[in-house]
């Protein structure tokens, strides 16, 4: 019998850690000399009060749920990628190589084509630690943190020593061709006599990442591939006992997860940069951990942490912009809600398993 009601373990545990992380959050604002009513009021209007405030929050979500799905789906196979920087750097590459080389003629098989590249390219580089795990024995968390600063130092040779244009001084591409500028939020959404989400570089890879939550739900879920992730997540005894591959589903759950930190890249190089620049992911594959983490690794979660952690983003430049409180106070409740989200799960847990088999016996 389960201690606690399925929804009070997706919905009510996080709710609660999130509500003590803005707590501890707003003790720091506090002592920082700041007003967290004022602060909290700021990240709101400049985040969700205006179009353009939603285009940089959805765009940033974008971002945070192919990562979040990629972390997600290796905990389901209880493997810990931490590689989703990494993947994505060289899923970005991937974009690149699509765009610059294929002449496209139209930006919808543009997104196709570069979708391919950067699932295949994110995919390439979390199947070699994928190998050392499952045949070596290779611990993936050290194994794809290192894969993570070769994938820097390989992107950054590539830009300077092969992309970069003649002339140019920056280690990046050149533009993309504009076939394959993709539709932003502005192109979509505004009318003639209204411009929406001016300046915001949310674009179509948005509803691309929501498709990715979809089909990750499908997979993990209605799938005999997917049953069988599950059950090697629960029991790798038991698996093997069922006759599943351990090596199999290890290759094939961190093929999925690579692929999907990869398709982060589309968001960020083709939709924003319009071309390969460093750095493009910008922490996005760690954040990734998080999202996973209070998304309790469901795709429904998922999309809904990572529009949190968009706001806290967007919000967190608007009070760096109008405000004395530094930017990286976000870094600072980002951890914490990582704090309570994962390693103090059971801080929260325990008492509420507590009261509800507490109430199921008042009940009885």
């Amino acid at each position: 019998m389960e201690k606690m009601p399925h929804w009070a373990d997706v919905l009510l545990i996080p709710l609660i850690s999130l509500l003590l992380a803005a707590l501890l959050s707003a003790l720091v604002i506090l002592a920082i000399g700041e007003s967290p009513a004022a602060a909290f009021n700021l990240m709101v209007e400049g985040a969700l009060m205006r179009s353009a405030g939603w285009g940089y929050t959805l765009y940033y979500a974008t971002n945070f749920m192919f990562t979040g799905l990629a972390v997600s789906v290796a905990f389901h196979a209880r493997i810990f990628n931490i590689g989703g920087e990494g993947q994505a750097m060289l899923g970005g590459l991937g974009v690149a190589l699509a765009c610059l080389y294929v002449p496209w003629p139209h930006w919808s098989l543009a997104l196709i084509g570069a979708s391919v590249g950067a699932a295949l390219f994110g995919a390439l580089w979390a199947y070699i630690p994928a190998i050392l795990q499952a045949k070596r024995g290779s611990h993936i968390v050290i194994t794809t943190i290192m894969f993570n600063f070769i994938a820097a130092a390989v992107l950054n040779y590539i830009l300077v020593n092969i992309l970069r244009p003649v002339g140019a001084m920056d280690p990046a591409t050149a533009k993309f061709p504009d076939a394959t500028h993709l539709p932003t939020f502005r192109d979509m959404f505004s009318t003639a006599d209204t411009i929406l989400f001016r300046g915001a570089p949310a674009n179509v890879t948005f509803f691309v990442a929501v498709a990715a939550c979809v089909v990750v739900w499908v997979l993990i879920w209605r799938t005999r591939l997917g049953y069988e992730i599950r059950s090697f997540g629960e029991s790798e005894t038991a698996a093997k006992y069922a006759g599943i591959s351990p090596v199999k589903i290890t290759v094939i759950a961190m093929l999925i997860s690579g692929a999907l930190a990869g398709l982060m890249s589309v968001n960020t190089t083709m939709g924003e940069s319009e071309r390969l620049i460093l750095n493009s992911t910008e922490g996005a594959g760690f954040i990734g951990i998080a999202v996973a983490l209070m998304g309790r690794s469901h795709p429904f979660g998922v999309f809904l942490a990572a529009i949190l952690f968009g706001f806290l983003y967007q919000g967190g430049a608007e009070l760096a912009l109008w405000t004395s409180i530094p930017r990286e106070l976000i870094v600072v409740i980002q951890a914490l809600v990582i704090l309570f989200t994962g390693a103090l799960d059971n801080m929260v847990r325990m008492p509420l398993e507590k009261l509800f088999l507490a109430l199921r016996k008042e009940g009885a």
